[in-house]
């Protein structure tokens, strides 16, 4: 049994060349489970070999390094917590031990006692972004760290692209600016971002949840959150494809409505238009009725 003092020396020894630690079961048994000790070991689960094929494991390591790094580097580090990983390839003893079947999942190890509820981290809920999962190491370490992300480029990248391509048409059409009070063009393009607000994408960028959620055991891909409390980014692909369903089916409806087309076309339109609005609709209520459960109502399909 090593000596707390040992323990502490090994832990800053690895820290010093990597922010996060990788462990095997006997690593996590000697300097996580076993005392004393009088520090916190924050610890990811993960499955990040490639033939897993453990897409959500990516993303949350990405985030996970970010957090890592921010306290290594910052000038309030000591050796009052740590941050190590156990891949299942490197310690499935470990995952056996801790009756564990789901990855990724983050788990504080307190400096005394054993880990209770609130010390395994609700991924679902939450979300895998380096900033929701510093709230939560400060709510159960009292240590606080400030996410420094590096510098990401698209952003500027992307806003100066718009912006030569918005001065290039200006530039080439600088005698016909009648394109700029097209009433269809700016409808589409107020549509577009109702869409996307209206489906969650702002939610996305705030919380950072998975893509989906592979069960590592049977391999069956969730796209649709079981809760109401959280959700994918496919979920919300998904939403804004139906929404999108429902509306182009209100503009058919409208033009059938309004348009001096013969009575014929105007028919298929408004055939079309009902058909795409029960559709898309009935299956946004599926997925309500998924996520709320209980919920008594239903358009078409279950």
């Amino acid at each position: 049994q090593m000596v707390l003092s040992e323990k502490v020396n090994q832990l800053m020894e690895w820290a010093s060349k990597r922010s996060v630690i990788r462990m095997n079961g006997d690593k996590f048994r000697r300097l996580v489970k076993a005392p004393p000790r009088n520090y916190s070991v924050i610890v990811m689960f993960t499955a990040l070999q490639p033939h897993r094929q453990c897409v959500v494991c990516k993303q949350a390591d990405e985030e996970y390094q970010i957090l890592a790094n921010s306290w290594r580097y910052s000038s309030a580090f000591t050796n009052k917590i740590f941050f190590a990983m156990v891949d299942f390839d490197e310690g499935s003893d470990v995952f056996q031990m801790l009756n564990m079947n789901s990855a990724p999942t983050f788990i504080n190890f307190p400096a005394k006692g054993k880990p209770k509820r609130g010390d395994t981290y609700e991924l679902q809920v939450r979300g895998f972004a380096a900033e929701q999962l510093a709230r939560w190491v400060a709510d159960r370490t009292d240590v606080n760290i400030r996410v420094i992300r590096p510098p990401n480029y698209a952003g500027p990248l992307m806003l100066g692209l718009l912006l030569a391509v918005i001065g290039g048409l200006v530039y080439l059409r600088g005698s016909n600016l009648d394109f700029l009070y097209n009433k269809t063009g700016w409808a589409f393009a107020a549509l577009c971002f109702v869409l996307a607000m209206t489906s969650g994408q702002m939610w996305n960028h705030i919380r950072g949840p998975p893509y989906a959620h592979k069960n590592p055991h049977t391999g069956q891909v969730n796209y649709i959150h079981g809760s109401s409390q959280a959700q994918f980014v496919a979920e919300t692909h998904i939403v804004l494809l139906f929404n999108g369903g429902v509306t182009l089916g209100m503009v058919l409806l409208h033009e059938a409505a309004t348009s001096d087309m013969d009575v014929g076309k105007r028919k298929i339109l408004c055939i079309a238009g009902i058909g795409l609005v029960v559709l898309f609709f009935s299956w946004l209520l599926s997925i309500f009725r998924s996520k709320y459960h209980g919920y008594p109502y239903r358009y078409v399909t279950a």
